[in-house]
């Protein structure tokens, strides 16, 4: 098939990419590079079946129709503007690239009648309530206005599902980590740890640590994107991926670095943003898709501290 991936620079986006070429797919990626980078796709460029990145933004019309011409069987929408944090201190971008970037890419898809999978985020939930997880139908609680917008995104997706026909599929995969994650303030919290861990400084955690998240391991998080986008039977869904465990700050702390001493806690930057307790309830990607994760929390941060190791980022 012919393949978009946008935001396939990105995290997520380069084991995306990774996957469907490994499936001898023909594949494109639009990046901005604001979050991703080109290294993450060098070692892709001897590979006949990848295409090529094309720097550009989902907000550029002439550019996305120009890229369209390549006939695309599905679009991975991965591009947005993914910063907590930033969304609360200026929403106005946030907004402008995960709301309209968004509509722009499904005008595009409407046009040559592609299948959108459209990555959204488990931060559009209102907290677990209990120890069976956070399923699909959970209610939502947008508390910053990145979840605001990617559940305006979301709404808009399925309007054209069932204004227009068109085959897309919302995912919502958990806090998703490993290999090509960014180590900085906006990378994730096991990359950041892991960092300051081997760098020999101190872990920092937000608040009182008792948040809890429920860690996907991105090879995982990766299989899971792509399935669903050879997936028929899921269009019009939305569908979660995580691990179906979660782990308190504090722990995953102790977890990595072994030495409480090195461990403090610092006030939170946005705490009207946190969610006490993240947990995954991925029962309906398994019934629909077959899909499970293949790895634990420790072999994940293990392999991300090899990479980490190897690739001299600390």
């Amino acid at each position: 098939m012919n393949i978009l991936v946008t935001g396939g620079a990105g995290f997520i986006g380069r084991w995306v990419v990774a996957r469907l070429l490994k499936d001898g797919h023909q594949v494109w990626v639009l990046d901005d590079l604001s979050n991703g980078r080109k290294e993450n796709l060098k070692e892709f460029e001897s590979n006949h079946h990848f295409n090529g990145l094309t720097y550009g933004d989902i907000k550029d019309i002439p550019l996305l129709e120009k890229l369209f011409e390549n006939s695309f069987d599905i679009c991975y929408h991965l591009a947005a503007s993914i910063n907590v944090q930033d969304s609360i201190d200026e929403p106005s971008t946030t907004f402008a690239n995960d709301v309209v970037g968004t509509f722009n890419i499904l005008e595009q898809c409407k046009k040559n009648q592609t299948k959108v999978i459209f990555m959204s985020t488990c931060m559009v939930y209102d907290k677990a309530m209990d120890d069976s997880g956070i399923k699909e139908t959970n209610q939502v609680k947008p508390a910053s206005p990145y979840a605001g917008a990617k559940l305006a995104a979301e709404n808009m997706v399925l309007s054209y599902y069932y204004a227009y026909g068109l085959p897309v599929t919302v995912i919502r995969p958990f806090n998703t980590y490993g290999p090509f994650q960014k180590t900085g303030g906006e990378g994730g919290v096991v990359a950041i740890f892991l960092k300051n861990k081997l760098a020999g400084k101190t872990l920092q955690i937000y608040g009182d640590g008792k948040q809890t998240r429920d860690l996907l391991y991105v090879e995982d998080c990766a299989r899971f994107v792509v399935e669903t986008g050879y997936a028929s039977n899921v269009d019009g869904e939305i569908i979660n991926a995580g691990l179906g465990k979660d782990i308190s700050i504090n722990e995953l702390a102790k977890l990595i670095v072994k030495d409480e001493a090195r461990i403090t806690h610092v006030p939170h930057i946005h705490p009207q943003s946190e969610i006490a307790r993240l947990l995954c309830d991925y029962t309906k990607a398994k019934q629909l898709l077959g899909w499970e994760p293949m790895h634990s929390l420790e072999e994940g941060i293990m392999k991300t501290e090899e990479w980490i190791t190897s690739t001299n980022l600390i």
